[in-house]
């Protein structure tokens, strides 16, 4: 699960279609990936799933809280309701990399490049510079486009190496790569298809990045133990989205990604389906939420004894150097990459 395919070139409009993996996805795998969220792995299960969609329910149900659609955002007016698509499903990127670990182990070849190479070139290049800042305690000056602070090589690499990365969705895992060559020596990628993984590990054992640490694990039903410096999002978040249960999944999502995230640290999400207004607002309302469970009398009495504030997550950047395009008299970009940290 590594992110949306970007809108096809007007050029591309005229092309004949060629059959995508999802069309050969049945209906009986659609309506299993959508029944069930519940990861296939070797770690099993630490939560039922019923459950979690009953706390995420209630958390709904709790607040009023906005949608991202209704927020102010870069666009001239709010989206509708994103529909749900074959693109949250676990099934569709199960048979997806299916294929590209097919065609991995036949052609030698790496598969999509999701948001293709340049963003990807951008947000590698781009995080490096915000945490390299964020290490020299140049916090206050982060409201500035990192990517114009000049930085001393060798100092950088030293730098990095205390930053411990997480890439969640990591798909076929070439942003990870990226980000070795950027310095970064620990890291860590996740993904819920294992199709991904094996790709991925292939990938790097391949390129030369056996370094690089790859596991199955559902964001939504983690399993991991330990806090990272750096997480990172390249798309995983859209395709929550756009599952049958959307809004539940999104609730679970900030839930887990905050328990991910070191205190101190930083979530990276580069999306084709929010606009960076739309990912601060949803950052916003999980505040609302956790700051409204933490002063609620009967969830007070069940975590009796903890002290510490609940987790929230402030706006810090995020890449203004995208190519934009003008529609309906706006200007906007395919892609948003925004940076938040965490408390």
């Amino acid at each position: 699960m590594a992110g949306i395919r970007w809108p096809p070139e007007d050029s591309e409009l005229h092309q004949t279609r060629v059959p995508t993996t999802a069309d050969l996805i049945s209906d009986d795998d659609r309506s299993v990936a959508a029944d069930s969220w519940s990861i296939k792995s070797d770690y099993g299960s630490t939560l039922d799933d019923d459950q979690r969609h009953v706390d995420a329910s209630d958390a709904l149900s709790a607040g009023t809280f906005r949608a991202a659609s209704d927020c102010s955002s870069d666009k001239e007016a709010p989206d509708a309701e994103v529909e749900p698509s074959v693109l949250g499903l676990q099934s569709y990127w199960d048979a997806t990399y299916a294929d590209e670990l097919a065609n991995f182990h036949e052609h030698g070849h790496a598969g999509e490049v999701w948001f293709g190479a340049d963003v990807m070139d951008i947000v590698s290049s781009w995080t490096k510079n915000l945490c390299t800042n964020a290490s020299q305690d140049n916090m206050q000056n982060l409201s500035n486009d990192a990517g114009c602070k000049p930085e001393a090589d060798e100092h950088s690499a030293a730098v990095l190496s205390t930053w411990n990365v997480l890439d969640i969705g990591t798909g076929n895992g070439l942003l990870l790569q990226e980000f070795a060559k950027q310095g970064f020596s620990d890291l860590t990628g996740t993904d819920y298809s294992e199709g991904a993984i094996d790709l991925a590990r292939g990938l790097a054992e391949r390129d030369g990045f056996t370094n690089i640490n790859f596991m199955v694990d559902d964001i939504l039903e983690t399993k991991l133990e330990r806090q990272f410096r750096l997480v990172m999002d390249k798309g995983t978040f859209d395709a929550i989205g756009l599952h049958p249960d959307g809004h539940i999944k999104r609730i679970m999502y900030w839930d887990s990604v905050s328990k991910l995230v070191a205190p101190g640290g930083i979530l990276v999400i580069t999306s084709c389906n929010s606009t960076k207004d739309e990912l601060v607002q949803e950052v916003d309302t999980f505040n609302q939420r956790k700051l409204a469970a933490s002063q609620d009398p009967e969830t007070s009495k069940n975590q009796e004894g903890c002290r510490d504030s609940p987790p929230s997550f402030r706006y810090l950047n995020h890449v203004r150097s995208y190519p934009t395009f003008m529609f309906g008299g706006s200007e906007g970009s395919r892609v948003a990459t925004v940076a938040f940290v965490r408390s």
